[in-house]
């Protein structure tokens, strides 16, 4: 029998309010989270039509774990569902089945508009989406849209708008971040060096990759599903993947993993994850054992792999395995630092066994914060129930959907001939200050294997 814990049942962002000191109880943390509320103002383009329910969907899954006192949809929603993340012959089905409610806000309630052009300036918190090719990211929403229209736009583009749209409304509503809304944001996909802003000579996307191997599938994993399942295959059961993980799902897990509710509660990870990747037309092979020093690829098995797992073991493991080209990210874990994202390729010119290298320094502890004192004091958890709440990480799911952008970028700009980065570099508290360093290994004679479009 499954017996969760107190750390089990834990909204990771309620966490943050907790490690920070900005509330003395787990009751007050939950409040916080359930006065935060989001509008989206949803106008379709004709030209990019794809792309803004992809960027409507991705806003919706993502903020109903954040702003928890509800995310309200207006706008023209009795169309043809075209994104295949969800369930649905209509939008209307599809928003509403992720938890958002269809009507009018309250009036000032922070606002994301997707779709059309500039709206009116308000005096409160209104961000509107923007993408172009390779290029995404968020805008003032009475501004112009900063560039000029695409005709072809990456639909991870659409998911990374609408992650740093979630991130900016956060940073305004839990941070009173005073630039978050006043400012452009957003990053290219092809090149994340480079002033997203500025037209870049990018390609169309004409590969997809058929054959991936998934190593985690909570909080990165997911998200990397999610990223899967707005690309644009053709025949969907032409991407062949390999799900590993050994969890399950605990309460806690929806407020970070995209694919999960509350209902998956006890099941195991591969399952809802198969399931999820089976519905939408991809082919799924389950392993539930742990991804380690003993796992080794078979020659039928995906030769790329990507990798979402918070765990030192696993990582060190990755260059023995047999693949021949790995993307892997790992978050930041505390208060301070949860918006952060590192990702690497492999091989590359440092072993995985010496990226993480074994002794790495513990995070510093949190459980002088008031609201473990407080647990302390009236007892409703032991010092070992303190210190396993204290040890679990801060997350976002808004910030694990902008590194799986990343890192399926970094799969499909190897397919389309293009750089491969060893390292990406980034804080979503200001992504300007990204920094990305090209591989060194010669990619060029790999077939990691891909569908065109």
């Amino acid at each position: 029998m499954t017996i969760f814990t107190p750390a089990d049942h834990l909204h990771r962002l309620a966490k943050r309010a907790i490690d920070s000191g900005a509330v003395d109880s787990l009751e007050a943390a939950e409040a916080a989270l359930r006065s935060y509320r989001l509008a989206i103002d949803f106008a379709p383009d004709v030209a990019s039509e794809a792309a803004d329910q992809a960027a409507l969907l991705t806003a919706i899954v993502l903020a109903r774990r954040v702003f928890l006192g509800g995310v309200t949809v207006s706008g023209p929603l009795d169309i043809p569902l075209r994104a295949r993340v969800v369930e649905g012959k209509t939008l209307r089905e599809a928003v509403m089945g992720l938890g958002a409610t269809v009507g009018t806000s309250a009036p000032a309630t922070p606002s994301l508009s997707i779709g059309g052009g500039k709206r009116n300036k308000v005096s409160f918190f209104a961000v509107r989406t923007v993408y172009a090719g390779w290029r995404g990211g968020i805008v003032p929403a009475h501004t112009e849209t900063p560039f000029a229209q695409s005709a072809s736009i990456v639909p991870l583009t659409a998911m990374l708008a609408a992650a740093l749209a979630v991130n900016e409304a956060f940073l305004h509503i839990a941070e009173n971040n005073l630039v978050a809304g006043r400012r452009a944001v957003g990053l290219s996909l092809w090149d994340p060096t480079t002033d997203w802003l500025t037209p870049a000579n990018e390609p169309a996307l004409r590969f997809l990759p058929s054959r991936l191997w998934l190593i985690g599938l909570g909080h990165l994993g997911q998200a990397y599903l999610w990223a899967l399942g707005l690309l644009p295959y053709a025949d969907p059961s032409a991407l062949d993947l390999l799900l590993q993980d050994t969890d399950i799902v605990t309460p806690s897990t929806e407020s970070t993993s995209i694919l999960t509710t509350s209902s998956m509660i006890k099941q195991r990870k591969t399952r809802i994850t198969a399931a999820w990747a089976e519905q939408r037309g991809f082919t799924a092979t389950l392993t539930e054992r742990p991804f380690n020093a003993q796992t080794v690829r078979g020659s039928d098995e995906p030769a790329v792999a990507l990798c979402g797992v918070d765990n030192a073991e696993a990582r060190r493991a990755l260059d023995a395995a047999g693949f021949d080209f790995v993307v892997e990210a790992g978050l930041g874990r505390g208060y301070r630092d949860f918006r952060s994202i590192l990702i690497h390729t492999l091989p590359g010119d440092v072993s995985s066994l010496n990226l993480w290298s074994q002794g790495a320094a513990a995070g510093s502890s949190v459980e002088n914060a008031p609201a473990y004192r407080r647990l302390l004091g009236d007892k409703s958890l032991d010092q070992c129930g303190v210190t396993l709440l204290a040890g679990k990480a801060v997350g976002a799911p808004f910030v694990g959907a902008v590194a799986a952008t990343l890192v399926i970028s970094e799969v499909l700009r190897l397919l389309q001939g293009g750089p491969v980065h060893k390292l990406i570099d980034v804080n979503l508290v200001d992504p300007a200050y990204l920094k990305a360093h090209v591989n060194p290994h010669e990619f060029g004679a790999l077939n990691p294997g891909f569908v065109a479009i």
